[in-house]
C-alpha cells in the first residue's frame, strides 16, 4: 500500500513540477508568436476546429443506408437527417460565423493589444484541470440559461426555438443557434479562462475541446468511445442524454455534465423515439 502512495506521490510531483508542453510550447511561441499574439486566432482556432470535428458525424449521416453497422450506435436509428435539413443547418451556421462572430472578432482586434505569451509551459496537470474547470464552470451559465430560455416562453420562442427544430440532433445542428445564443456562449467561452486565470495554452485546448464536445452532445451517434462511455459514473451525459432533451425539451437541460440536471430534478435517461413524421424534416 505505502508502495503505491510512493507511486501516486511520485507521478503527482512529476505532472506539477514538469512541463511535457514546454517544448510544444516553445515551439508555438518562437516560431508562431505573431499569429498567436492575435486576437483573431480564437477564431482561426475554433471556427475550422468547428467544421473538422462535424466532419466525420456528417459523412455518418450521408452513408448511414451504405454502412448498416452504423444503426447500432444511432441513437434515432429511423431518422437521419434530410439534405434540407444539412444545408439549413449549414447557411444559419455559416451566416452566425460571418455577420456575428467575424465582426465581433474585427472589433475586438481593434480595441485589444496583443496578448503576451508567458516563456512557461503549464505542467499537463493544470492543463487538465483547467479545461476540466472552464468545462464545469460553462456546464453551470449554459444550464441556467438554458433553463430560463425554455421556462420563460418568450424567451424560448424569440431565441432557443430554432435550435429545436429538429428533434433528432445530428453534428450541423450544433452551431444552428440564434445570434443571442451564440454571442452569449461566445462570451462566456472567452471570459471563463479569464476568470479561472488560465494560461494561453490551457485556454485554447479548452476552446478547441468546448467546440468539440459541444458536437459530440448532437452527433446522433453513442459511439463505444463517446466522452460519456469514457467518464465514470454517469457524471457526463453525451449525445444519449442530450438527444433526450430535444426528444423531452423539459429535461437534460445541462450541456455537458449530468449533476446539475440530477440536483434540479431535470434529468432524464432514455426516451423512446418519436414515430417519424413529415414535419420533422429529419428524414430522407
Amino acid at each position: 500500500m505505502h508502495t503505491l502512495d510512493w507511486k501516486l506521490d511520485c507521478w503527482t510531483n512529476y505532472l506539477e513540477n514538469n512541463s511535457l508542453l514546454q517544448p510544444l510550447w516553445d515551439n508555438l511561441r518562437l516560431n508562431y508568436s505573431g499569429y498567436l499574439r492575435s486576437p483573431l486566432f480564437p477564431v482561426i482556432l475554433t471556427s475550422p476546429s468547428y467544421f473538422v470535428f462535424c466532419l466525420p458525424f456528417l459523412i455518418c449521416d450521408i452513408m448511414g443506408e451504405k454502412w448498416p453497422w452504423l444503426l447500432r450506435h444511432k441513437i434515432q436509428p429511423g431518422r437521419r437527417p434530410a439534405a434540407s435539413a444539412l444545408l439549413h443547418c449549414g447557411r444559419v451556421t455559416l451566416y452566425n460565423h460571418v455577420f456575428l462572430v467575424l465582426p465581433a472578432s474585427v472589433a475586438q482586434w481593434a480595441w485589444r493589444p496583443p496578448v503576451d505569451l508567458p516563456d512557461r509551459a503549464p505542467s499537463l496537470l493544470d492543463l487538465l484541470a483547467g479545461v476540466t474547470g472552464n468545462l464545469l464552470l460553462f456546464d453551470f451559465q449554459y444550464f441556467i440559461w438554458h433553463l430560463l430560455h425554455h421556462r420563460v416562453r418568450w424567451l424560448y420562442v424569440t431565441f432557443h426555438a430554432i435550435h429545436h427544430k429538429y428533434p433528432s440532433p445530428f453534428a450541423l445542428a450544433t452551431q444552428c443557434l440564434g445570434g443571442w445564443e451564440l454571442v452569449t456562449v461566445g462570451i462566456w467561452t472567452t471570459l471563463n479562462p479569464v476568470v479561472l486565470r488560465c494560461h494561453l495554452l490551457t485556454t485554447w485546448a479548452f476552446m478547441v475541446s468546448h467546440v468539440y464536445v459541444s458536437v459530440e452532445d448532437h452527433c446522433g451517434y453513442d459511439f463505444p468511445w463517446s466522452t460519456s462511455r469514457l467518464v465514470p459514473f454517469g457524471l457526463y451525459g453525451g449525445p444519449s442524454k442530450h438527444d433526450v432533451h430535444h426528444q423531452r425539451p423539459n429535461t437534460n437541460f445541462a450541456p455537458h455534465f449530468s449533476h446539475w440536471d440530477k440536483i434540479c430534478g431535470t434529468h432524464a435517461d432514455f426516451c423512446v423515439p418519436a414515430a417519424r413524421n413529415a414535419d420533422s424534416l429529419d428524414s430522407t
